[in-house]
């Protein structure tokens, strides 16, 4: 335990507790309306950051394709790359108003459920959704 009675995170997950004044470059699906509008919900908070949003075209870039880039947000900081929800434990602790969110999402007892929830059941459904989008567009 640590000094604030907290279990320390993994190693792996040390960067996104010192987000604050980090580059971090975030890579979304603007293809999605859920989450564009999440990630314009925090475009506005992350103003005078040192935030950059790229959509999925910009994926080659991150050496991932755009397919891969689609089934769940990414997250850069400082040359880590982070996916799902770690991804945003990172944004959210990069933006002051939302790092409580991070630091909440993170407890020991709320985490697995959550990763769970986005792993198994958010993020699915909402690239089964990015699909149909792409097969009524051809």
């Amino acid at each position: 335990m640590g000094d604030n009675g907290l279990t320390p995170c993994r190693p792996e997950h040390q960067a996104y507790l010192s987000g604050m004044n980090q580059n971090t470059e975030v890579l979304y699906n603007d293809t999605c309306p859920v989450c564009r509008f999440e990630i314009d919900h925090y475009r506005k908070g992350a103003k005078n950051l040192a935030i950059r949003f790229d959509s999925l075209s910009m994926a080659p870039e991150w050496g991932i394709s755009p397919d891969q880039a689609a089934r769940r947000l990414h997250v850069m900081q400082n040359g880590t790359l982070f996916s799902g929800m770690d991804a945003f434990r990172v944004l959210w602790s990069a933006i002051p108003r939302y790092a409580w969110l991070s630091r909440v999402t993170g407890l020991p007892i709320v985490r697995p459920a959550l990763d769970a929830a986005y792993d198994q059941i958010a993020a699915p459904i909402l690239y089964r959704a990015h699909l149909r989008r792409i097969n009524r567009s051809r």
